[in-house]
Formats: C-alpha cells, structure tokens, sequence
C-alpha cells in the first residue's frame, strides 16, 4: 500500500514481446481522465489462472497507465466480468523478474510485485473494498474506511466457505519462484458478493453503476514502477478520482 497508514498458464510471446504501441491498440481506449468500462454479465466458471475460458472472450483487454514513464518499461492489463454470485477479475503483464518472497496472506504485499482492485461501491459513503494479489498467489482483501484521506484497513471476519475468494496465479516464461527471471505474470480471482455484504450497492445489477481502480505495482532491482486505470495523485487511495464501472446485461 503505498502513502498509507495500513495497510502456469503461457501468455503469448506476441504479447509479451509487443511494444507498448501496439499492445494499446490491441485493448479498449480510454479517456485521459476519469475512465469508464462495461462489465458483462455471464454465468459462473472456474478460475485456474489461465485466464482461457469461453466467458473471457466476452470482455476486452483494458491497459493500465505506467505512473513513471521512465520507469521499467512493462505493460499491463485486465479483464473484468461479473455473475449471479461475485466478480471475475483477470490481470496481466509483462515482467523480468519476480520480486516476491511473503508466503502469507493479509501480509503488507505492496511493498513487492502485486497487483490491486479498488471498488467504490457507493458514492454516498467513504469506505471501499481493496483486493491485493502477488506472483504467488497470496492476497489481501481488506475494507477501507477513509475519512478526509485518513484511512485504516480493516480484514474481512469469519473469512471461509463461500465468503472466500478464488484465486490462481501463473508464471510465464519462468518458475513460480522468488527472485526468478521470467517474461510475465497473470492473476485471475473471483470476489464473492458476500464479502462485500458491509457496503451498499451490491450486489450489482444491470445499469448498476460503480466507482473503481486497477493498479500494478513492480519492485524489480530496487525500482518501484506504478501503473494506473484512472489518475490519482500521491496516493492510491484518492477514491474520488475512480473510475466509472457499470454493470451491463449478458
């Protein structure tokens, strides 16, 4: 978490080794400000870290911004789906080397290669879901009470049964290893609609409309790199600049 109080499956090598202009042409574009994106309805499926099933195809790619441009020079993108019973997130992006050594969950997974959810719920109140997630698949889904920028993580209780994420991650190009050279990483997880029951709005419906954030952070060779759905400044937690989801029909 970053500023803050608290807190193998195979990509293709024709994404791996696309330059960042012709991997931006690939997926949706987005407004330079306050992005939005349509979430698709579809029935529930398994996540396996492979990122292939069928629903997937109904989502296009969404590039995240790089914070530093002169930073380390990967791409990043995601997916985003939504059922009856939670949502679907898929998370992608090229990558040298993985920098993660914590084999625990609810562990501060900022401060190594991860990447990050957001999900305003509801624009009347100030408390907002986060959903961290590392190369080896430890997480962190906490709730974010945030009152005039001072905020504090706060973990789900009773976390089990279908309160519990899923999630899978895979390696491309290496091994599932702290400190291996590889080419990229993916992530796919779902958030059950009933570990969100503490904020208002959900579950969604068609027309349901959201705030949210996508984020990557990278820590290879000392160098924090940041990626970005919708701008903020210092601070990933400045949720009024989110971007807009709105929940579609199948």
């Amino acid at each position: 978490m970053k500023s803050r109080t608290f807190v193998s499956a195979t990509l293709t090598l024709l994404f791996l080794g696309m330059p960042a202009s012709r991997y931006d042409a690939a997926v949706n574009a987005q407004s330079p400000d306050r992005p939005r994106l349509t979430v698709m309805m579809v029935d529930d499926f398994q996540v396996t870290g492979a990122g292939d099933h069928a629903n997937w195809r109904r989502a296009e790619w969404t590039p995240l911004r790089r914070r530093q441009p002169e930073a380390h020079p990967y791409d990043t993108r995601f997916k985003m789906l939504y059922s009856s019973t939670g949502l679907y997130f898929l998370m992608e992006g090229t990558d040298r080397k993985l920098t993660a050594t914590m084999a625990e969950d609810f562990m501060d997974l900022w401060n190594e290669d991860v990447f990050e959810v957001f999900l305003w719920t509801d624009e009347r109140y100030p408390v907002y879901f986060e959903y961290e997630i590392s190369p080896l698949n430890h997480e962190l889904p906490i709730l974010i009470p945030n009152f005039g920028g001072k905020f504090l993580g706060w973990r789900p209780w009773h976390y089990e049964g279908n309160k519990k994420t899923r999630t899978a991650t895979s390696i491309m190009g290496g091994p599932k290893q702290s400190g291996a050279a590889i080419e990229g990483w993916r992530a796919e997880f779902f958030v059950p609609y009933v570990l969100l029951n503490p904020l208002q709005n959900v579950p969604p419906k068609p027309g349901t409309r959201w705030r949210a954030n996508f984020y990557r952070m990278d820590h290879d060779d000392g160098k924090r790199t940041q990626w970005e759905w919708a701008p903020v400044g210092d601070s990933f937690h400045e949720f009024q600049k989110f971007g807009d989801l709105t929940f579609g029909d199948r």
